[in-house]
């Protein structure tokens, strides 16, 4: 080990800052650099400091000694010799333990799939010998089992892990340049890896992929470095409420078992109802039209798109959810329709419209969940109110404080009516009970649209609840396998980094219908 200087000039004055870096010698004879520990800028006593301690790590031998290991209680008999260490065995201390079954795991789930075949017809060595199939699973085992940052990678969990042992390698494979660079040789392989995965699938559970389950989330970057004008990160409609940042919207197709299908990486400003005709294309291009059904949620689709997905020869089935403001148009014939059990607690009425059938569903158990979150934000909004009202104020910050209660709970707002007077600081407010007798009927229930010819209730709610499914998909995406904080910075590695993160999601256990949130969960814990 030895320290190392780096210079910068900041502010026209000269700072040099300290690392202690580690020399390791590789199995075919080159050395590699690892960075042991970040020291700042200390000035010449504590530099001749560090080099005194750093020296006790190193003792100068060339050649390694034989030594004869004995219990220090059994030790009669025994020649006093230099070569013989007498162990003080309830001294003993476990050092430099490592992670290797959930390692394991990764690397068989890696090699069913067959993509340790796969990426070693890809990414062939490198002139040095870098194995660049390896580097990868080892981004890919990261994510899976300690998601964090490749610097981290680098610095700690690989030493922490089996996975040398396991690949038979040394820490060639963890060095930070070669874990970046390993991002620049992935994308042109995309589609070959979903093409792959597909046949794999197909094989070991015997797939279909008649039902295909459609949504689109976001991330944001915490940083806001220099971009180009033709850059991915864009501000745009955030779904974690981080509209300060910008951001990249993905695109996920899943299977009803959980299995991802397709990705697309999108601007930051893209607008939910121009991503799917797209999508259907590209689905289509590569998979053939074959007659699969399409659940979305009510912003994916524009009427547009529905009508070509209809008029389509073969149709292009789907089943989308609609905005809850379209049951004024069909409330009068569907208080017509009797009630069909779906399962227990779920009820539905069909009603045929123009080609379509509209799914009218209540769950009694949303019913309960959704009226006592009403209750409990309208019963906190008309206590707010009465507290204003006693309260002495000018007419500016009775505004003011009128307009954060509105902000603080919106939906409990539109079922209040307030009466500000004209010049003096006073209001008037009642219960609009037309509105709540809306809401309460409206709560809980749900109104889906779809062109299938099937009539059965149970399985148009079945089909409709599988987007759940994606939704998990997208939760294991920024939970479980830490999609943020992304570090990079130019859009090729942003997008390989997604697509690195895609990889674990589709290492699936062998056993048809479980999903791999089951085991991404398991191996993160």
């Amino acid at each position: 080990m030895f320290l190392r200087a780096t210079t910068r000039k900041k502010d026209g004055k000269e700072h040099r800052y300290w690392s202690i870096v580690e020399n390791r010698r590789l199995s075919d004879g080159r050395v590699l650099q690892r960075h042991v520990l970040y020291l700042g800028e200390i000035n010449a006593s504590q530099e001749w400091a560090w080099r005194k301690s750093i020296e006790v790590f190193e003792d100068g031998a060339k050649m390694p000694r034989t030594l004869a290991l004995f219990p220090e209680d059994r030790c009669e008999g025994v020649m006093p010799d230099a070569a013989v260490v007498r162990l003080r065995l309830s001294e003993l201390r476990l050092c430099r333990p490592r992670q290797w079954g959930a390692c394991w795991l990764a690397l068989g789930l890696w090699q069913e799939l067959r993509l340790d075949e796969f990426w070693a017809k890809r990414l062939l060595p490198s002139r040095k010998g870098t194995r660049w199939d390896q580097v990868l699973f080892v981004l890919v085992a990261y994510r899976l089992l300690a998601p964090g940052s490749e610097w981290r990678l680098h610095r700690e969990w690989y030493e922490r892990s089996a996975l040398a042992d396991l690949l038979g390698a040394d820490a060639a494979l963890c060095d930070i340049h070669t874990l970046y660079r390993c991002h620049d040789r992935l994308l042109e392989h995309k589609r070959a890896v979903f093409d792959h995965l597909v046949d794999r699938w197909r094989d070991l559970f015997n797939v279909s992929f008649d039902v295909l389950l459609y949504d689109l989330t976001s991330t944001y970057f915490e940083c806001d470095p220099p971009q180009a004008d033709d850059a991915k990160r864009r501000f745009g409609h955030s779904r974690d409420r981080r509209s300060d940042c910008v951001q990249v919207v993905i695109a996920l197709v899943v299977t009803p078992e959980g299995l991802p299908l397709a990705y697309e990486v999108l601007a930051g400003n893209t607008a939910d109802n121009t991503t799917l005709r797209a999508f259907l294309a590209r689905i289509e291009r590569q998979y053939g039209r074959a007659r699969r059904i399409w659940a979305m949620d009510r912003g994916i689709p524009t009427e547009a798109v529905l009508t070509e997905m209809r008029e389509g020869d073969p149709p292009v089935h789907y089943l989308v959810g609609t905005p809850k403001g379209r049951l004024s148009r069909f409330e009068k014939a569907l208080l017509a329709q009797s009630w069909q059990e779906a399962r227990p607690g779920v009820d539905v009425k069909l009603l045929p419209r123009d080609g379509e059938l509209y799914v009218y569903a209540q769950s009694r158990d949303r019913v309960a969940k959704e009226r006592a979150m009403r209750r409990r934000k309208l019963k906190r909004l008309w206590a707010r109110l009465r507290q204003l009202s006693l309260m002495t104020l000018t007419r500016e910050a009775l505004l003011m404080k009128l307009g954060a209660a509105r902000q603080k709970a919106p939906s409990a707002w539109r079922l209040v009516e307030v009466e500000l007077a004209e010049k003096e600081a006073t209001f008037h407010y009642r219960l609009r009970r037309d509105k709540l007798r809306q809401a309460r009927r409206r709560e809980g229930r749900y109104l889906l649209r779809t062109n299938l010819t099937e009539t059965d209730p149970a399985k148009l709610w079945h089909f409709y609840l599988q987007l759940v499914a994606v939704e998990e998909a997208f939760k294991n995406l920024k939970g479980d396998l830490a999609i943020r904080p992304i570090f990079h910075q130019l859009d090729r590695r942003i997008e390989a980094h997604i697509f690195i993160l895609y990889l674990p999601k589709a290492l699936h256990p062998c056993n048809p219908g479980s999903s791999p949130s089951s085991l991404i969960a398991c191996t993160s814990r």
